[in-house]
């Protein structure tokens, strides 16, 4: 094997000799790059900054080929602290204690492979200082919960220690014992054919795609109760989506997402769980499908949000409408049923 940097583009080469004893992307790069430790060369896997040829291999235990040409861009180093940005921040409560905003699509919640600016947290510590939590570490500073990178809607951040403790405690609890409560709009794909349910099953990692979970046994818990606020009729006079109502008991990476697509009825929008619903598109009317091309992400908006203030106990409700994108998906499936 062959190895050859270029130090002004941190781009490093890599040519499969066939010998490495493994053929999965990760090993062979472990062994050939002692310069990366195996959980960079992961993120950057991750990342999409790994391409054999001219293509982003983002699956760690992809398969390589004698030959084979690897490429890592490797990006310039971060700070180890994120660093304020001046993003604007759509407030909804904020006082000594926590901070509540109403998150847009397209906002990474804290710095990750990929993501090292641009995110929340490097709103937040402009807008907030020092002031922050640091329980949560200095990549997520107040960061309790998030929601993903397309998901609109409510998100509280804690401001001190005392108001990290309070709320990780009813995060972890869930409106079992108390009266924390997380509410989600969520536009899918057909009509689950009653009027409420409860999805109880396990989520853990997908087993051969590492970027996506999926329902298993042996997973986390994880139970989301949903009720169906209105259906849309399609051109055959018949279902094609519903506005779900969701609520969490517990909160996993994605569960909404992957419960309803374990349902059979994935939210609509999504390019991960729901890709094999694109056909559906062709039972909506025309501005349906104009709306749906539009949005470019998950139909999914966090409305809801109750929870106990940390210092006084008082209980707060807050709500959120729905964003323009998806009031006009609902205003297009309206006008077609």
């Amino acid at each position: 094997m062959q190895d050859s940097f270029e130090n002004e583009t941190n781009r490093h080469e890599v040519t499969v000799a066939g010998d490495e004893g493994s053929r999965r992307l990760d090993r062979v790069l472990a062994l050939r790059s002692p310069d990366l430790s195996r959980s960079r060369l992961k993120a950057l896997i991750l990342a999409g900054q790994v391409s054999i040829g001219a293509n982003p291999v983002r699956d760690p235990a992809y398969h390589v080929n004698a030959g084979d040409t690897i490429t890592i861009d490797v990006p310039p180093a971060a700070a180890a602290e994120p660093e304020g940005e001046d993003i604007p921040l759509d407030i909804v409560f904020e006082d000594d204690d926590i901070i509540v905003i109403n998150k847009p699509s397209g906002l990474v919640v804290h710095p990750a492979a990929g993501h090292d600016s641009g995110t929340l947290v490097n709103a937040l510590i402009a807008h907030c200082g020092a002031s922050l939590s640091g329980i949560g570490g200095v990549k997520r500073p107040g960061i309790v919960h998030r929601l993903d990178k397309d998901t609109t809607g409510l998100m509280v951040v804690a401001k001190n220690d005392r108001a990290h403790q309070s709320l990780s405690a009813q995060f972890a609890d869930h409106g079992r014992t108390g009266e924390m409560r997380r509410g989600y709009m969520a536009f899918a794909w057909g009509s689950p054919g009653r009027q409420r349910g409860t999805i109880d099953q396990p989520i853990d990692r997908h087993p051969y795609n590492r970027e996506k979970m999926a329902v298993r046994q042996g997973g986390r818990d994880a139970v989301t109760h949903w009720e169906v606020l209105e259906t849309f009729a399609g051109k055959d006079g018949k279902p094609v989506a519903s506005l779900l109502a969701c609520q969490l008991e517990t909160g996993r990476t994605h569960q909404i997402r992957v419960h309803l697509a374990h349902l059979g009825h994935p939210l609509m929008g999504d390019e991960v769980y729901g890709s094999g619903f694109k056909t559906k598109a062709g039972q909506l009317g025309p501005q349906s499908q104009a709306a749906l091309a539009s949005l470019g992400r998950q139909a999914l908006h966090a409305y809801l949000l109750v929870l106990e203030h940390p210092a006084s106990g008082e209980i707060l409700h807050w709500e959120s409408p729905l964003p323009e994108d998806l009031v006009l998906l609902e205003a297009a499936l309206r006008s077609t049923s």
